[in-house]
């Protein structure tokens, strides 16, 4: 059995592996110990460097999807290892929460890149995110009738004894640009995010669709607006319209900033392009036709499997509930684009075009797993589905490959650029 989806993306054990060695050779520097279990019962891994007295937090592995956070946070802590002076000038310790969602991770794990082509179709086949109830980062909305997740609970656990100065939370997109979340401003920090996207040439989102009720600093940065130090609001909502308290969000209670860095694993030049887009109107329309006619091929595709949808094998389940939670919610996604879109860029517009191609592919890749066993014919249907929809973003946009050394040098460089401006010599990481 493969181990690794790639040298540079460890599967959950090999996470494990990984940071027990890094701790073995440098005892005065790195430990690891466990926080928390996953749903499933495994352990969630906590690696720190350090002996500081100010705290930083990096979170990877909350979506099951994208495994480069893991590669990170592995890649930054050996350097710490072999760099500890960095952290006893910063006066911090830096915490790694190894993998979040390590239960979503075995399920999404099988996906192999070879470098320099992956295949975009390949990396579909074998696609799995949670339904939204199911992300870690997602807390219970106030009123809302749900416990947190045990890795939910965890996470809060850790904000709450450590309190940290900063926290990171590391994520990888399929397709697109790089962009960056910051719960406030810090002077420099975009600017320098922006240089560091332009030294690895990756192409910046220069106006992400993520994080509606976020405010665009183009390109690639979204700051979330309002709060002072301490201010308790936690709620996040998503352009398909679910609301949930938020990780992110939690730790503003103690003066935390968080930043949300996403690294593209292909980049599309498209979505960087900041002239103003010439018919506004007819890109929303557009962008929800697409998305509303792929979810109706899928809706139709699916039609002959009733059965099949009501009993998969136990372990395919959240592929297909995560499936069709992405196909009930289409409606809402595009009715959003439409109410907030009066104006943007061409490369906003190519980033809602993309995002109406994700949303059916990746349910389409899910529902194929799910069924795969219990109606093959329809599986096969969608995988014929998922190959024509991948060859056609391909013709349309062609993705570039970034290597994964690039992608987890956008996490490390951002990272340690942000460390170095809330706590440094004249940072912002005092407390308020």
């Amino acid at each position: 059995m493969r181990t690794s989806c790639h040298p540079g993306y460890p599967a959950v054990g090999e996470l494990e592996r990984r940071a027990r060695a890094l701790a073995s050779a440098a005892p005065g520097t790195l430990r690891l110990e466990t926080v928390g279990e996953s749903r499933a019962g495994r352990p969630l891994w906590l690696l720190s460097a350090g002996h500081g007295e100010r705290n930083l937090l990096t979170v990877a592995g909350a979506h099951a999807n994208e495994p480069v956070g893991g590669a990170s946070a592995l890649r930054l802590a050996r350097l710490l290892a072999h760099r500890p002076a960095t952290l006893e000038r910063l006066g911090c310790t830096w915490h790694f929460l190894l993998c979040l969602d390590p239960d979503g991770a075995r399920l999404a794990h099988g996906w192999a890149p070879e470098e320099p082509a992956p295949s975009v179709e390949e990396c579909h086949l074998r696609f799995y995110r949670p339904a939204f109830a199911r992300q870690p980062e997602s807390l219970p909305a106030p009123g809302e009738d749900r416990a947190p997740l045990p890795e939910s609970a965890t996470l809060v656990a850790l904000l709450d004894r450590l309190r940290p100065v900063a926290q990171f939370t590391l994520h990888g997109i399929e397709f697109g640009g790089a962009f960056a979340m910051m719960t406030r401003p810090v002077p420099g920090a975009a600017r320098a995010f922006r240089a560091t996207a332009d030294l690895l040439r990756i192409p910046l989102d220069d106006h992400p669709c993520d994080g509606p009720d976020w405010q665009p600093d183009r390109p690639g940065v979204l700051i979330r607006p309002g709060g002072p130090p301490g201010d308790r609001a936690g709620s996040e909502r998503d352009p398909s319209g679910f609301t949930a308290d938020s990780t992110w969000l939690y730790p503003r209670r103690y003066g935390t900033l968080t930043t949300l860095i996403e690294a593209p694993a292909w980049a599309v030049p498209a979505v960087s392009d900041p002239r103003p887009a010439p018919d506004p109107g007819r890109e929303v329309a557009r962008v929800g036709q697409l998305l509303l006619g792929r979810v109706r091929e899928l809706t139709d595709l699916l039609g002959g499997a009733p059965a099949a949808l009501r009993e998969p094998p136990r372990a395919l389940a959240p592929l297909r509930d995560a499936a069709l939670e992405l196909i009930a919610v289409a409606p809402s996604v595009a009715a959003t684009w439409a109410a907030e879109e009066v104006s943007g860029s061409r490369g906003h517009f190519a980033t809602l075009q993309i995002a109406a191609r994700r949303i059916p592919l990746r349910a389409a890749g899910m529902m194929r797993r799910a069924l795969l066993p219990v109606a093959p014919a329809t599986a096969e249907a969608l995988g014929d589905l998922v190959r024509e929809w991948c060859q056609e973003l391909d013709k349309t946009y062609a993705p570039r490959w970034v290597p994964i050394p690039a992608q987890t040098a956008l996490h490390l460089r951002t990272m340690a650029d942000i460390a170095e401006r809330v706590c440094g010599p004249s940072g912002t990481g005092s407390r308020p």
